[in-house]
């Protein structure tokens, strides 16, 4: 059997299981990736909303990416929710010897609307970690709060916002599609070298409780497998499209319910 490549993935934890670590690692899974975890926070949540919030310690966080850095080392890593400032500097500071690549997720709001990042802490992460990212992929809303401006309404704002975003140091940026609108679902791979677009059909479903964090964590899987920026955009946009197609076959919880991330094993 050959070893698979590993990646790392720094979230919090959801316990209704669609989103965070648990979405990560189930999406690492499916992309035959093996997956290893830092937990940020624990979230006590389900397909309805976010119940409750408690951070980890920082030290403890930076613990946990200690012990694997040091047995199992990540071929790419993702970032997800970091909850305050001070998770924020502990994770720059524990990666501050990794040299692959990291996608960083700029998790600040819940599908449910429920605030997952502290006002403090996004000012750290813009600091700290952006500049690190290989691979941005904030969604409409959160690129306008990195930006400190208004969310994007026209292909023109989304294209700016993004270069604006590169400028600050991230070397590659995917605007996500999900909050805008019309019959297809464009995703823009922003570079320095210019913008790629990605389009799928849109589709019609509720059940989308997780996209963000399986998009971020499909693209480092494919990243640990040794694709090119460009090449694992792609081929986790086309698999995350599969996920959401086969979101309402699966019918968990009464709410907004997960993507299926096992959609091309079993279901």
């Amino acid at each position: 059997m050959t070893r698979p490549a590993s990646a790392l993935t720094i979230a919090g934890s959801d316990s209704g299981g669609g989103a965070g670590i648990q979405a990560d690692l189930k999406t690492f899974s499916a992309l035959q990736v093996y997956g290893t975890s830092a937990i940020t926070a624990i979230t006590a949540q389900n397909t309805r909303g976010v119940l409750g919030v408690e951070a980890i310690t920082p030290a403890m966080v930076a613990a946990q990416i200690a012990a694997v850095l040091d047995d199992i080392p990540p071929a790419a890593i993702k970032i997800g929710m970091l909850a305050t400032a001070e998770i924020t500097r502990a994770v720059s500071e524990a990666l501050g010897g990794y040299d692959g690549p990291v996608v960083l997720d700029p998790v600040m709001v819940a599908k449910s609307g429920d605030a997952l990042l502290a006002a403090d802490a996004e000012a750290a992460l813009v600091e700290l970690l952006l500049p690190r990212a290989d691979v941005l992929t904030p969604n409409l809303p959160e690129a306008a709060r990195l930006l400190r401006g208004a969310q994007a309404g026209d292909a023109q704002t989304i294209e700016a916002q993004g270069r604006a975003l590169v400028a600050l140091g991230a070397r590659a940026v995917v605007m996500k599609g999900g909050h805008a609108e019309g019959a297809t679902c464009i995703d823009r791979l922003i570079t320095a070298a210019g913008t790629v677009a990605m389009e799928q059909p849109r589709l019609s479903t509720r059940n989308t409780h997780g996209t963000g964090c399986s998009l971020s964590s499909a693209i480092a899987a494919e990243l640990a497998k040794g694709a090119d920026v460009a090449a694992a955009v792609r081929r986790a946009q086309a698999w995350l499209h599969g996920a959401i197609g086969a979101a309402d076959a699966l019918g968990i919880g009464s709410g907004q319910g997960p993507v299926h991330h096992f959609h091309e094993v079993w279901g």
